[in-house]
């Protein structure tokens, strides 16, 4: 990865850290499904008015059209729906340390099934960012009991997804950018617009809050739509496995968004497994102590 592919991975991660906090305000007035359709679809409109004032055409054809909706199946209503789910019986801390094994996922698959080459350094890496989630969040991880394996299994699952939707990213790597992010979140809305509709009848419910219907369109247009396109320039520039590593680095931009915005107190354990997740990357990145080891090599 170029430093280019290295700051849009720390820009997505704090586009997609922010998210958090909209989502805790919108939640209160709206159900969680009905949010769902609303940051997609209004992210999907946002994108829509961009894309046709850039003049870039949507994809023409079945085929092209049923790569995106397996794409929104496995990058978004899968996903979402089993972290939701498994957060109903974990804690949060633990749900982000299961879901930061999704580049470790998406390395294995793209060997098993692309042949990509599985380094030393992009294992270890992984491995010890999954350490540094788990330090950053602290006692929370060790709350985990007999009842929880359900909600366990149910976010590696979501981590599984993600890794089967990086590995399907491949077919779409031409396409550009924005027109990956809108087309899956169009495909996103229309698989979603039945399952809210039968479980939540939106139609029902009240106007939501002016902090709630704030927090909705900072969700859909920085947090879905904005960071969609980044997501998608970060996979055609650096590939779909590299993309994922963001899982590591949105529960140190969470805790750092915490600790700017809403005056969060840092323990020295979020600080500690931040330094073990920056270490992390730089095992993965391999320049620094590919030059020392080559560095060393040309003294002996």
């Amino acid at each position: 990865m170029r430093t280019r592919d290295w700051l849009l991975l720390v820009f997505l991660s704090l586009l997609w850290g922010a998210s958090f906090f909209f989502a805790a305000v919108a939640v209160r007035d709206i159900p969680p499904l009905t949010l769902v359709l609303a940051r997609v679809s209004i992210a999907a409109l946002i994108l829509l008015a961009i894309v046709r004032a850039l003049g870039h055409t949507l994809p023409k054809g079945l085929a092209a059209w049923r790569s995106y909706a397996v794409l929104a199946i496995l990058n978004n209503l899968i996903p979402f729906s089993l972290i939701f789910y498994g957060q109903t019986r974990i804690a949060s801390a633990l749900a982000s340390v299961l879901n930061a094994t999704t580049p470790l996922f998406a390395l294995i698959l793209a060997r098993l099934f692309a042949g990509e080459a599985l380094t030393a350094a992009k294992l270890g890496g992984v491995l010890l960012g999954i350490l540094g989630v788990a330090i950053l969040m602290g006692p929370a991880v060790l709350s985990a009991n007999a009842g929880s394996t359900i909600g366990m299994l149910c976010v590696l699952g979501a981590a599984f997804s993600y890794g089967l939707s990086a590995l399907w990213m491949r077919r779409l790597r031409d396409t550009p950018p924005m027109v990956s992010a809108l087309s899956q979140l169009l495909c996103s809305t229309l698989l979603l617009l039945p399952v809210a509709a039968a479980v939540d009848r939106f139609w029902e419910l009240g106007m939501p809050g002016l902090p709630a219907a704030s927090a909705v369109l900072g969700l859909a247009a920085l947090s879905t739509a904005l960071a969609y396109i980044v997501f998608f320039r970060i996979s055609a520039a650096a590939g779909p496995s590299n993309v994922m590593l963001v899982t590591l680095l949105i529960p140190v931009s969470a805790t750092a968004l915490g600790a700017l915005v809403l005056g969060e107190r840092l323990a020295a354990n979020q600080i500690a497994g931040a330094l073990v997740i920056a270490s992390a990357l730089l095992v993965i990145d391999g320049r620094i102590f590919g030059g020392w080891m080559r560095g060393s090599t040309r003294k002996a």
